[in-house]
């Protein structure tokens, strides 16, 4: 197997300070793993001399939107081998909220997770407990519709759409659109000119089926589940971003860890690129490994190939954390009412990601101002 080698970075990256803000809790981004408990996983064998701490705690999802965090931490995945000695344990999230918690208690050091959850953990403790610090995944949400009840967009009055859970990314997208549109939909009970209907991803292709809702906002493969299930695609949410991009996967760190560990936050960092890179370059081979690694995760399962195939296909694999889309995601919670006014800046460091990427002459990403100062 090819891969994306960089070159090891050896000079330790200055700690930093921290910033704050305050906004309402929202929920976060759930993707649908079948999971029903956050599971820890298997420590890895760990191979070579260790980096500055013998051991790193990663959480991710079990979902194609994490398909970096999935295949980068296979026991021979990139990001294991850059971190070298130092033995990698996991834990598995099925919400961000969940994650954030482990993290702001000390029992995780770094995540994959969507950008809503890392906007509330970050303003609940007031800008101190973590920083984005690389991208991973954009796109891959969509609004699926039964279209023997829903014909088309204009067609959405009365009828009951889902989203994975209240305050997560796709909640607010579905009600930005819908407020953008003209409908009232009350945010928290939603309630309204359209019934939007908070139900976890693992649960929302039986209320299709059931005939329970009318469609779902829903990222993949929760999208692609509806599909194989008769369901059609009204709006993929990339039509909506400039360039179809938007942030649905990032990784954050610990504040803590971060200022004593650079070096390890950095060999993840650099792991992220280079799985980012070999899933690009080897797309076939990507979704065998992913689904392979799916099947053997707790509570895991391999997807079928007509839900697999079209869900890895509407996501695409980052490095840029796609600041602005950050920005303008928490600009659209504030206006339907499920953030209060906050100011971002400090939520991102991207300086090590930037140190990799310039080392591979590869662009250098924006914070969008929002980074540490």
């Amino acid at each position: 197997m090819t891969v994306f080698r960089l070159p090891r970075r050896r000079t330790p990256l200055a700690t930093l300070a921290s910033l704050t803000l305050l906004l309402a809790p929202l929920a976060a981004c759930g993707y649908g793993s079948d999971s029903e408990d956050d599971e820890p996983t298997p420590s890895n064998s760990a191979s070579g001399p260790a980096l500055s701490t013998d051991e790193v705690r990663i959480g991710y999802f079990a979902n194609i939107t994490h398909a970096t965090g999935v295949i980068g931490l296979e026991n021979d995945g990139l990001i294991r081998e850059e971190l070298g000695g130092t033995e990698v344990k996991t834990q598995i999230f099925n919400a961000g909220p969940s994650a954030i918690e482990a993290l702001n208690a000390g029992d995780l050091d770094i995540t994959f997770i969507g950008p809503n959850p890392a906007i509330n953990g970050f303003a609940g403790s007031n800008g101190q407990s973590l920083r984005i610090v690389s991208g991973a995944a954009s796109g891959g949400a969509s609004l699926v519709v039964n279209p023997d009840t829903v014909s088309g967009l204009d067609d959405l009055a009365g009828k009951r759409i889902a989203t994975p859970q209240l305050g997560n990314t796709q909640d607010v997208a579905l009600l930005s659109y819908l407020n953008d549109q003209g409908f009232e939909v009350d945010p928290q009970s939603g309630a309204g000119d359209v019934s939007v209907l908070r139900i976890a991803n693992s649960e929302i292709p039986a209320a299709f089926e059931g005939g329970d809702i009318d469609g779902a906002w829903v990222p993949e493969p929760t999208a692609a589940n509806l599909i194989s299930r008769g369901a059609e695609t009204l709006l993929d949410e990339g039509e909506l971003w400039d360039n179809g991009q938007y942030v649905v996967t990032h990784v954050i760190a610990a504040q803590s860890f971060l200022d004593e560990h650079p070096d390890v936050v950095e060999a993840v960092v650099r792991g992220v690129v280079r799985t980012n890179a070999w899933i690009n370059e080897n797309p076939d081979e990507a979704k065998t490994v992913f689904n392979g690694a799916l099947g053997r995760l707790p509570g895991g399962n391999e997807l079928p190939a007509e839900v697999l195939d079209p869900a890895f296909e509407n996501v695409e694999f980052v490095n840029d954390p796609l600041a602005e889309t950050l920005l303008v995601g928490a600009e659209n919670a504030t206006e339907v009412g499920l953030l209060d006014e906050t100011d971002l800046t400090g939520i991102y460091d991207l300086s090590i990601l930037n140190a990799v990427l310039a080392e591979a002459d590869l662009p250098e990403v924006s914070d969008a101002g929002l980074g540490i100062g």
